[in-house]
């Protein structure tokens, strides 16, 4: 029977069906407590960015030199110890625990293979990454935890909206919801998990905490800052706001972006709204960040174009197909693909095309004095076989030199924020006095344990590893 005031009662209520509120269902149901998933999508489109990732976790070989590849890759804004060493122990047991749930887990064999983040101190403690079945995307991961659920008969309530914490002296206690049946409010006996994911869908949001003046989305609609916004409610302290993943992308529409790949060729540069070239275009990306001006530099931040020519065009798509790579909510869920020649992006406007440098300039706004002294130069750097002003590898220099010329507007695509409520190594929410909200846990995107620089599958790493803290720890709490 519930409490009074409460029309339900659980051990456990998780808000949030992606990695990290699966996770922590499932290991608070194996602690033996009665637990209860709120997801605000239907069930065709739950399960956050975790349902269109690419479904892969990171490796951890050793759990010691792990400690020492996160503070590095953190630098400057460093995380408390107590979450450092619950990252570096509990990340090392992710595939363990997902066979013993029976998933059949293997190591990719053709994505982050090694670190991105080769020459950071502690990057030896990464071996590899481990997908479902060692395939990439495709929604695998969310269909196996999704089925972990139900088979245990962990109920997950779909359509149903969480609105506010239920909070007094004794803490989180609960958590109002609207559902197909109105507003109720249900009983958390041990604790509520928050596991809603990131604010990058809410604009707003996007706009006050990481200044990207435009972006597109990659991931899921639903991430709109739920989580934060309760967990501020109720005093939560904050970290890292102002941390993301963001990708070269191309805008398909109001919402959602194509991801931009340019793995085909090299006849092409980046130009800004100035027209001139502003970075090593083929700089590695690594999970939001590329290496510039002698540190890791968040990428990109706001619009600028693609110019190439023919050649490039030729070469393949510049948005990989799902055989390639399976990722992406614009991909999975809206079906939407990119032309194998280009034409189709050309045919719709997507693409720019011009005959020559300036007009193709007159066609995206720039000064085209601007744009074919920027071209010139560029080639001339492609014929000399060395980039004096970005560095660009002699190897990767492409001349932009043969006609008809195009432009493609690239718009930063919002993967994963970073920031939401500070929480301990025990996955409790901290309050702005550095003290726990009893009752209150945080997992995944919500409350990403990174602060700076991410390696290849950290996001579902973090995920998983802080999702089976905190339905432990909350199921633990209903016998204290």
């Amino acid at each position: 029977m519930a409490e009074p005031g409460f029309d339900e009662e659980f051990d456990v209520v998780v808000l949030g069906s992606g990695a990290a509120g699966s996770a922590a269902a499932l290991a608070a149901h194996q602690a033996g407590a009665s637990v209860i998933v709120v997801e605000k999508c239907p069930a065709d489109q739950a399960g956050g960015n975790t349902r269109v990732s690419g479904g892969g976790w990171w490796v951890n070989r050793d759990p010691e030199r792990a400690r020492v590849f996160l503070r590095a890759l953190n630098g400057p804004f460093p995380v408390a110890e107590d979450v450092v060493d619950t990252w570096a122990t509990e990340t090392a047991e992710n595939s363990t625990w997902m066979r013993e749930l029976g998933a059949e887990v293997a190591m990719s064999g053709d994505y982050h293979t090694g670190p991105e983040y080769l020459e950071v101190d502690g990057s030896d403690c990464y071996a590899g990454m481990d997908c479902i079945k060692g395939l990439m995307g495709n929604g695998l991961l969310h269909g196996f935890l999704t089925d972990a659920l139900a088979t245990r008969d962990v109920e997950t309530r779909y359509d149903t909206r969480a609105i506010r914490l239920v909070a007094g002296d004794a803490g989180v206690t609960g958590v109002e919801v609207d559902g197909p049946g109105g507003r109720t409010r249900i009983g958390a006996r041990g604790g509520v998990v928050l596991a809603t994911g990131g604010f990058g869908a809410n604009r707003q949001m996007v706009n006050d905490y990481l200044r990207v003046e435009d972006s597109a989305l990659w991931g899921s609609p639903a991430s709109t800052g739920d989580g934060q916004r309760m967990a501020q409610a109720v005093g939560a302290d904050l970290w890292h706001m102002d941390n993301m993943m963001t990708i070269t992308g191309v805008r398909a529409d109001d919402r959602f972006g194509y991801y931009l790949a340019l793995w085909n060729g090299a006849n092409y540069l980046w130009a800004n709204d100035e027209g001139r070239r502003f970075v090593n275009e083929t700089a590695e990306t690594r999970h939001g960040h590329i290496p510039r001006d002698g540190t890791n530099e968040l990428f990109p931040t706001r619009p600028f174009h693609l110019i190439f020519d023919e050649q490039m065009r030729l070469a393949g798509p510049l948005s990989p197909p799902p055989a390639i790579l399976p990722v992406g909510w614009n991909m999975l869920m809206n079906g939407a693909r990119w032309s194998a020649d280009n034409s189709a992006e050309i045919a719709g406007g997507l693409i720019t095309t011009a005959d020559t440098v300036a007009d193709l300039a007159d066609a995206i706004g720039l000064d085209p004095e601007v744009l074919q002294r920027t071209v010139d130069g560029y080639n001339d750097a492609c014929a000399a076989g060395r980039d004096d002003y970005f560095g660009r590898p002699a190897a990767a220099l492409g001349p932009v030199a043969t006609a008809p010329f195009y432009a493609l507007r690239v718009t930063p695509l919002m993967g994963w924020s970073n920031g939401g409520p500070r929480r301990d190594g025990r996955a409790q929410v901290l309050d702005t006095d550095g003290q726990t909200i009893a009752g209150l846990y945080a997992a995944g995107e919500v409350s990403s344990t990174y602060s700076w620089c991410k390696d290849g599958g950290f996001h579902i790493g973090d995920a998983l590893a802080f999702g089976r803290v905190a339905g432990r720890e909350a199921a633990a709490r209903t016998s204290r």
